[in-house]
C-alpha cells in the first residue's frame, strides 16, 4: 500500500514537471516571436522630413522719436508736433490710420551734477526733461511699407528725432503651413520604413512611437546652419524656408 502511494507522488510530480516544461516552452517561443516580429525589441525606425519656401504676408515696421524741454509741457509740445508730422508723412505715403499705432509717452528727467573747485561733488540739478515716443506700423502691403522704412529723409528734415528700425516679417497663415508639412514628413518617414522592411524581408506591423521634431523657420537659402535646438523663428527676412521633421518607430513581422 505504502509502495503505491509512492508510486502515486511520483507519477504527480512527474506531470507537474512536464505541465511547467511546457508553459514556460510556450512562453519562450511567443517571447521569441514577439521579440522578432520588433525587430529586435525595437522595430523599425525612421526619420522623415519636409520642407516648403513661402512668402511673408504681414510687414511690421517700428520707429522711435524723441524731444527735449526745459519742462514737461515744453518737451510734450515738441514731441506732439512730431507725432502729428510723422503721422501726415504715413498717410500722404499711403498708410491708413488703422495700419499705425503711437505707444503712450515716456518721460525721463535730465540731471546737471555740480562740482566744486577741488572737483567734489556737490549735488545735482533738474536740467530739462526727455520724452521718448515709439511707433508700430504693421500692413499686409509689404512693398509700401519696405519703401517707407528705408527713406525716412523727409521726416529728419522736417527736424524730427526719428530712428527707425529694420522691418518684421511674419506669416499669418503658418499654422496652416505647418499641418501640412507635418502630413508630409509623417508620409516621408512611412516610406522610408516600407522601404527598410521591403529590404530586409518582412512588413510593418502597428506604429510604437511618433515623435515630432522642432520647426525651423529660416530665411531662404540661409542653410542649416541657421537651425537650432529649440528650433528658429526667423523675422528679419521677406523669404522664408520653413523645415520640420518626423520620427517613426514600427514593429515588424
Amino acid at each position: 500500500m505504502e509502495n503505491t502511494k509512492k508510486g502515486i507522488v511520483v507519477r504527480v510530480v512527474a506531470l507537474i514537471a512536464a505541465v511547467t516544461a511546457v508553459v514556460c516552452v510556450s512562453i519562450l517561443t511567443f517571447g521569441l516571436t514577439d521579440y522578432k516580429k520588433n525587430a529586435n525589441g525595437n522595430g523599425l525606425t525612421a526619420t522623415g522630413s519636409a520642407s516648403c519656401d513661402f512668402e511673408s504676408d504681414l510687414i511690421v515696421w517700428r520707429g522711435s522719436f524723441s524731444a527735449y524741454g526745459l519742462t514737461t509741457q515744453e518737451a510734450y509740445s515738441v514731441i506732439k508736433n512730431d507725432a502729428e508730422v510723422i503721422r501726415k508723412y504715413l498717410l500722404e505715403s499711403g498708410v491708413t490710420e488703422e495700419e499705425m499705432v503711437f505707444s503712450s509717452v515716456d518721460i525721463s528727467q535730465r540731471t546737471r551734477t555740480e562740482y566744486d573747485e577741488n572737483g567734489n561733488y556737490v549735488c545735482d540739478y533738474p536740467d530739462g526733461y526727455d520724452l521718448y515716443q515709439s511707433l508700430c506700423v504693421a500692413s499686409n502691403d509689404i512693398d509700401k511699407v519696405e519703401k517707407i522704412s528705408r527713406d525716412i529723409t523727409k521726416l529728419i528734415e522736417s527736424g524730427v528725432q526719428f530712428s527707425s528700425y529694420s522691418p518684421e516679417y511674419y506669416c499669418t497663415k503658418l499654422d496652416e503651413v505647418k499641418l501640412d508639412l507635418i502630413q508630409k514628413a509623417t508620409d516621408n518617414a512611412k516610406q522610408r520604413i516600407d522601404i527598410m522592411a521591403a529590404g530586409s524581408g518582412c512588413t510593418t506591423g502597428q506604429l510604437l512611437s511618433a515623435n515630432l521634431g522642432v520647426f525651423q523657420i529660416t530665411a531662404k537659402n540661409s542653410g542649416a546652419g541657421e537651425y537650432s535646438y529649440d528650433g528658429a523663428f526667423d523675422t528679419s527676412s521677406r523669404y522664408k524656408t520653413a523645415m520640420i521633421t518626423v520620427r517613426l518607430n514600427y514593429a515588424v513581422e
